[in-house]
């Protein structure tokens, strides 16, 4: 995997990332809560979030600050922090196959519950988006508006998870749950 500067990136230990600098080996990121971390290009576990928006070599590190910090500065705008609900800390979710000849697969509910707040705060993005489309009609912004509730909708079961009502998906309460 050959990864750019600037591209964002999710780390399975310390979360949203963006490259800022390399070298014929490693990757130089940044993480908002861990500081600067030295990766080999190797490593194949992060999950890229966004393709890097330049390529220009000669950027100063200035620039590369100014850019990691607007990166972080219109993610804070969307995301917030949401907490798991007490009783959740520290479990896992145990997929067991059908075929007793396959393992089951163990997943901290910690790491589930991070992606499926990324998968509403990437809804939220893609609302945002939607509404401020000024090539969309009005009639096609409500069209997909009402996919994403029922998007919404279909989550609700993992409001089991949340430690706050207010953070729960909602769909379409004329429709009920989905």
């Amino acid at each position: 995997m050959k990864l750019g500067l600037g591209a964002k990136i999710e780390h399975p230990e310390y979360g949203e990332g963006v490259i800022f600098g390399w070298t014929e080996e490693h990757y130089r990121i940044y993480f908002r809560d861990h500081g600067e971390k030295v990766f080999s290009k190797l490593f194949d576990k992060f999950e890229i979030l966004e393709e890097p928006t330049f390529e220009d070599k000669n950027i100063s590190l200035e620039d590369v600050i100014d850019a990691v910090q607007n990166v972080f500065d219109q993610q804070q705008e969307i995301s917030e922090i949401i907490e798991l609900a007490d009783k959740w800390d520290g479990g896992k979710i145990v997929i067991h196959p059908g075929d007793e000849d396959l393992q089951s697969k163990e997943i901290p509910i910690d790491a589930f519950f991070h992606k499926i707040v990324m998968v509403r705060d990437r809804l939220r993005v893609m609302e945002q988006r939607i509404n401020s489309n000024k090539k969309l009609s009005d009639q096609e912004k409500v069209e997909l508006q009402q996919y994403i509730t029922r998007i919404y909708g279909s989550l609700t079961t993992f409001n089991i998870l949340f430690k706050a009502k207010k953070d729960n998906f909602k769909g379409d309460s004329s429709r009920g749950s989905e």
